[in-house]
């Protein structure tokens, strides 16, 4: 390909819909006379603000590769007409986008798409139309589209649904519903409203949130969002398409060991990998859309970051090279990596590649809960150890809603990126509502990537409460930086509602962690933390049996965790041998 020095770049191209809706976009394209494959992302963001439109890839760099890059605003967002319901029009619309893309006077008739979170599920949801242009994706740091985005297993991530609503949904859609100077008092008090936002997570009910409820204009979308009513629509209309047809594209995911989509990100990759072996995973030490070397309270390196992907690649070129080979006559290599995914191992910092996910070489392994039943005292008496326990007392804590235990670090999606990562959890570990199991020191490096599972024997006085589960890396100096992490609620252990009262009874419950990797150093220890709250991520469970989406009314119960002969609470984690 002759080299190409000039971008021309046309803002508000129309895309004529097939229900007569028209939708703009920002096209970057190469201004040598030819015909050129199309990059496309839809996003809800505005495509005219650089931190949506030009953080992800560099479209003026990847124009000049020899695409023509369009970035679009999605039905009922900022320049683009029609009414937005988050996830439910993605799909038809997401088809009518793609073929119109292929058919402009520059394309060469091939449509990659592109983007991480909103505009990762546009190209998923463009997938159940199956438009014959679309060749190629890239999903980056997104849900799974038979699953809720803003819950895990039955508990609505609060936080994530909260900040998604004032920071990102209503400005545009107060601005779309009101006039100027009535949307100018508006975005006075949103913006106060962002300021506190912190304040309102503590509301309660959920589905009367005032920073909300003031705006009339806000009401209804609010209430069928929080609701899942988009979500579940959306899904129910993936339910109905043919697995095998939808998924059967070339895809290269993208995730972040502290991104809150990272398990629906790799289950995306296992799903599609059933229908098309050409996909592709990639995993960093990132929390969601952040990806440089530091995250949290740790630092991974400078070639950890997307700006130096082992030295090798940035966020850009990796792109390029993907599109390169499904979308350009010279069916370029596919990338430097031949091997399916592409993962980083915390604590030794390294990248390493591997032929599938999970890998099949893992070895789980039974760490056992032990204590004198003072788990959860400040000089953290439980231990850990392969030995299954005898009759042993059983460890109780007091969960409180009142006064839950606050989220520290893990896969967040809080307002500007807050309280995301890898942090220090020993005051958390402090609290006589967190019972903490701590291994001895190890001696030989010890390798854990994959999923963790805890195995945990509980009771409740409650009718209905929560069980969470967290992963620490023990550093020899005490530091403790969590993994990974989980949450049940009791009354969907089996994934539906059970309705039966768990009260008094000691039940079996699984806690699946979000995956992780990460090599425990000699001299560092394996530690669990158990709980029964993790909030604000979460909403917290009132342990009445009913949520706080819709009642104010919050007891305190007592907490049992069990370690017996009969009861062997313990944790299974997916150690990689040498």
């Amino acid at each position: 390909m002759k080299e190409l020095k000039q971008v021309t770049v046309e803002r508000d191209v129309p895309c004529n819909l097939r229900d007569g809706t028209t939708l703009y976009a920002n096209i970057y394209r190469p201004q040598a006379a030819d015909k050129y494959p199309v990059l496309l992302t839809r996003l809800p963001y505005n495509k005219n603000l650089p931190a949506f439109s030009h953080r992800w890839i560099d479209p003026i760099r990847t124009a000049l590769q020899g695409y023509v890059v369009i970035i679009q605003d999605v039905r009922g967002r900022y320049a683009s007409e029609g009414e937005f319901e988050p996830f439910v029009q993605e799909a038809k619309d997401g088809y009518d986008t793609v073929e119109w893309a292929a058919n402009l006077s520059y394309s060469n008739g091939k449509v990659g798409m592109f983007g991480l979170s909103y505009y990762a599920f546009t190209q998923l949801y463009a997938l159940l139309e199956q438009p014959p242009a679309l060749k190629a994706i890239f999903p980056a740091m997104t849900g799974n589209i038979f699953n809720e985005p803003f819950s895990e297993n039955g508990v609505l991530a609060l936080a994530s649904a909260e900040t998604w609503m004032l920071d990102s949904l209503a400005p545009d859609y107060l601005k779309r519903k009101l006039k100027a100077d009535d949307y100018q008092a508006a975005m006075q008090e949103l913006i106060e409203d962002l300021n506190q936002i912190e304040k309102w997570h503590n509301y309660k009910p959920i589905k009367d949130l005032p920073a909300v409820m003031k705006h009339p204009a806000l009401r209804e979308i609010y209430s069928r969002y929080i609701n899942q009513e988009f979500t579940n629509k959306a899904s129910e209309n993936a339910m109905t398409k043919n697995y095998s047809a939808v998924m059967n594209i070339p895809a290269y995911h993208l995730a972040g060991w502290y991104d809150n989509f990272l398990s629906q990100t790799l289950l995306n990759y296992e799903q599609m990998s059933k229908y098309n072996h050409h996909q592709k995973l990639i995993i960093g030490p990132w929390g969601h859309g952040m990806v440089g070397s530091e995250l949290g309270e740790r630092t991974f390196g400078v070639h950890s970051s997307t700006h130096s992907i082992d030295g090798k690649n940035d966020l850009t070129s990796l792109h390029i090279q993907w599109f390169n080979h499904w979308l350009k006559e010279e069916d370029e290599p596919l990338v430097t990596n031949d091997d399916a995914v592409k993962l980083f191992v915390m604590g030794i910092n390294e990248w390493r590649s591997e032929k599938e996910w999970p890998l099949t070489r893992t070895e789980y392994r039974k760490y056992h809960f032990h204590s004198d039943g003072q788990a959860n005292t400040h000089v953290e008496s439980g231990y850990l150890n392969t030995t299954t326990p005898a009759n042993e007392q059983p460890d109780q804590f007091i969960h409180d809603p009142v006064n839950p235990v606050p989220t520290h670090g893990g896969g967040t999606l809080f307002y500007n990126g807050r309280n995301a990562g890898p942090r220090d959890q020993r005051l958390i570990g402090q609290r006589d509502d967190v019972v903490t199991y701590t291994s001895q020191p190890v001696e030989e490096p010890l390798e854990v990537t994959g999923s963790a599972k805890v195995v945990l024997w509980a009771s409740t006085e409650a009718t209905d409460t929560d069980f969470t589960a967290k992963l620490v890396d023990v550093f020899p100096d005490g530091t403790a930086y969590n993994l990974a992490d989980g949450i049940v609620r009791t009354k969907y252990q089996d994934g539906n509602v059970d309705q039966v009262s768990v009260n008094g009874e000691i039940v079996r419950i699984e806690i699946e962690l979000c995956p992780t990797s990460n090599v425990f150093l000699p001299g560092h220890s394996i530690r669990i933390q158990i709980a029964s709250s993790d909030f604000p991520r979460y909403d917290v469970n009132p342990n009445t049996g009913k949520s706080t989406m819709d009642t104010i009314d919050l007891i305190r119960t007592n907490q049992k965790v069990y370690h017996q002969t009969d009861y062997p609470s313990h944790v299974i984690l997916p150690v990689i041998p040498e």
